[in-house]
């Protein structure tokens, strides 16, 4: 898998709150053209794209501003668990309480609970900007 696009309104808050996941900003850039049009199967595009890697450089998630057309928003906009689609993005952490107090400084919310599963993982869902949900584990030793 090279990336995971991800359309977004506000593009800066959500290029933060994966930074604060400790992924690292590779770039910003302006899309447009007729090529990108013709990938995308959409007329009159200009977006503005970030790309965020991995600290270990193996995934990356693009993140997407459009301009033009406008982006359309989903229903419900905080979709649970249970909507056909993508619905998270998992990252492994080392210490799961303090991901998730750094990214409640980002707006974030518990989506349920910080749950134990068996005697290998702490794991939670975390709701990020523009109700992006990440999941988090914490691999136990």
């Amino acid at each position: 898998m090279d990336n995971v696009l991800i359309v977004v309104d506000d593009l800066e808050a959500v290029v933060a709150f994966f930074v604060e996941l400790g992924m690292e900003l590779e770039g910003k850039v302006p899309l447009e053209g007729r090529w990108a049009e013709r990938v995308i199967g959409l007329e009159d595009v200009r977006q503005d794209i970030a790309m965020l890697r991995t600290p270990d450089g193996h995934g990356r998630v693009e993140l997407a501003k459009f301009h033009r057309p406008q982006a359309i928003s989903p229903e419900p906009k905080d979709a649970p668990a249970n909507t056909l689609g993508i619905r998270r993005i998992m990252f492994a952490v080392d210490d799961i309480e303090d991901v998730i107090a750094r990214l409640r400084a980002h707006g974030a919310e518990l989506v349920g609970e910080l749950e134990r599963f068996e005697d290998s993982y702490r794991l939670c869902y975390v709701r990020g900007p523009e109700g992006i949900i990440v999941g988090l584990a914490e691999q136990l030793s």
